[in-house]
């Protein structure tokens, strides 16, 4: 059966800063026109574009490429169909996203993929640009999705960014040393768990510390001094006798 071109209604976005050099896209189609179309499309875009023309190639790809981005996917696929490569990414815990294309216009085939794990869906034949528009969209939502989840943490009137090594405390920056801002971030990274001495030496310095377990309690003095709005009644690191600390 003859190939279905993507359609080209209108001239493709010029490349800009919404398109980072540093992304790298996966396109999984069999049939070969359609596959190097969307590719020359991509890198025109500035994306980094890899290909695969079968499920085992496309998973093969996942599995030992550096980076991937987006997979840019094809249901009707030999070896290994879309769907079942998409059940098995995300089965493996991958959270790559998925854009599923498909040549099946039935919103059950759409619903199972959805189901599956994919992030959003065009049927063939669709327009470059709308191609384009959407896996824009996939990555800036991923993008999205983990700077909020990753760099900033939030507790009343304090924020720390991870990425950053940043704290505001009453919308005050303020300077902790690496000690003190990775037992902060610790601990707001988990809140209301309780931490024993031993357990913060092995985490913040590490199993082969010779030192006393007193240099948790002076650290925590000096979190306090730079949190508290009065140290000797803490709101924030707080004491539980006979165990160690929590956050909250």
């Amino acid at each position: 059966m003859q190939a279905t071109l993507p359609t080209l209604t209108s001239p493709l976005p010029q490349p800009k800063e919404t398109a980072p050099l540093s992304e790298t896209l996966l396109v999984v189609d069999d049939e070969d026109a359609i596959r190097e179309t969307i590719a020359i499309a991509l890198e025109e875009q500035g994306y980094r574009v890899l290909q695969a023309a079968d499920g085992r190639q496309a998973l093969e790809l996942v599995h030992t490429s550096e980076r991937l981005d987006l997979v840019i996917l094809d249901l009707m696929l030999p070896s290994l169909n879309g769907l079942d490569l998409c059940r098995l990414l995300r089965r493996e815990g991958n959270t790559i996203p998925i854009l599923m294309l498909t040549a099946k216009s039935s919103e059950t085939d759409r619903v199972v993929g959805l189901e599956l794990g994919a992030d959003d869906y065009l049927t063939k034949p669709f327009g470059m640009r709308e191609l384009i528009a959407r896996c824009r969209s996939v990555l800036r939502r991923q993008q999205q999705s983990q700077l909020s989840d990753a760099t900033v943490l939030r507790h009343g009137d304090l924020c720390l960014f991870t990425q950053e090594c940043r704290v505001l405390v009453r919308g005050i920056e303020v300077n902790f040393s690496p000690k003190e801002f990775r037992l902060l971030e610790l601990f707001m990274g988990n809140p209301r768990r309780v931490w024993t001495r031993e357990q913060l030496l092995d985490r913040i310095w590490g199993s082969d510390f010779m030192g006393d377990s007193k240099t948790v309690d002076v650290h925590i003095r000096w979190l306090r001094e730079k949190l508290e709005l009065d140290p000797s009644n803490p709101e924030y690191l707080v004491t539980v006798r006979g165990f160690g600390y929590r956050f909250g």
